[in-house]
């Protein structure tokens, strides 16, 4: 599967609403055009009304679509908050994250009063389309969660299996990464994932196949996995990595960007709704899948 085929995947008899926290940007307009141009939602651009206007004709995008609305308030804060009252008011199904940054976006996810918080952990999942890997591979949690606890993890699988069933994995198979494959009482990421596994097995995870600890190589390659004499449901052929802290997500995910080629979409998952954080480095293309990404898990 490519990530190409999320754009499809989207429902488009019962089209989903996207609000743009501070939309005056020329990537994320760029993303919403493409958006508009394959018929995925409805959007809101919330921010300053000329701003968006201004980049919107530089790159002829159509705000007088009938699909875009424009919501005109400030800058920054006072634009995710808008974007994020949209939401929890019903009036939106999805959160996009504009030219913000990713703290004032969560501030206003946050919010006591209009936040979408449901007390679980948020968690970011990202999908990347590799060139030597037929199926999308998730990975979690690269930008959220430092050092999560063993609780912490489950509802960090959660959100993943959440996201994965969105895409079409109905039983997607999880593999908690640690460096080694068998447990370690000095190795906490290892007792961890023996813990998640049999969590799994006695129904306290649902909706996928848990099996670790597993180190990368046999989590991902079968002749890595049947070489040590690993026999399980999930090496060689896992759908989701759990990465045991935030170091470890965010070197794999940046290592599949630059070394393997990857595509990639990425949302934050865990709160009442999808939260499309990308970078503002992303391109348009990236931000168009996160999209994609976000309006299939919000369904």
């Amino acid at each position: 599967m490519k990530l190409s085929t999320l754009l499809e995947k989207v429902n488009r008899e019962n089209k989903r609403k996207v609000a743009v926290a501070q939309a005056a940007d020329e990537e994320v307009l760029r993303a919403v055009q493409h958006g508009l141009e394959h018929d995925l939602a409805q959007f809101v651009l919330v921010g300053v009304q000329s701003d968006i206007e201004r980049i919107a004709e530089d790159i002829s995008l159509n705000i007088q679509d009938q699909n875009v609305e424009i919501k005109d308030v400030g800058h920054g804060e006072d634009a995710a908050l808008e974007a994020v009252k949209l939401v929890s008011k019903g009036e939106a199904d999805v959160v996009m994250k504009g030219n913000i940054d990713t703290k004032g976006i969560m501030k206003a996810v946050l919010h006591k009063e209009y936040g979408l918080r449901t007390g679980n952990v948020l968690s970011h999942v990202a999908v990347f389309e590799m060139p030597n890997r037929d199926e999308l591979l998730l990975l979690t949690d690269s930008g959220m969660n430092i050092a999560p606890t063993l609780q912490e993890k489950s509802q960090i699988i959660s959100n993943a299996v959440q996201v994965a069933h969105g895409i079409g994995m109905s039983e997607p198979k999880v593999a908690p990464l640690a460096a080694v494959e068998v447990i370690n009482p000095s190795m906490q990421a290892t007792l961890d994932a023996a813990a998640l596994t049999q969590m799994q097995q006695r129904g306290q995870i649902k909706g996928c196949i848990v099996d670790g600890p597993l180190a990368f190589d046999n989590a991902v390659s079968k002749a890595a996995a049947e070489q040590k004499g690993i026999q399980s449901e999930v090496a060689g052929q896992a759908d989701i990595l759990l990465a045991p802290a935030i170091e470890v997500a965010n070197a794999l995910y940046k290592s599949f960007m630059y070394f393997a080629d990857a595509k990639v979409a990425g949302l934050i998952s865990g709160a009442r709704a999808p939260i499309v954080l990308t970078s503002r480095a992303d391109t348009a293309e990236s931000k168009l899948y996160s999209l994609a990404l976000a309006l299939l898990t919000s369904e």
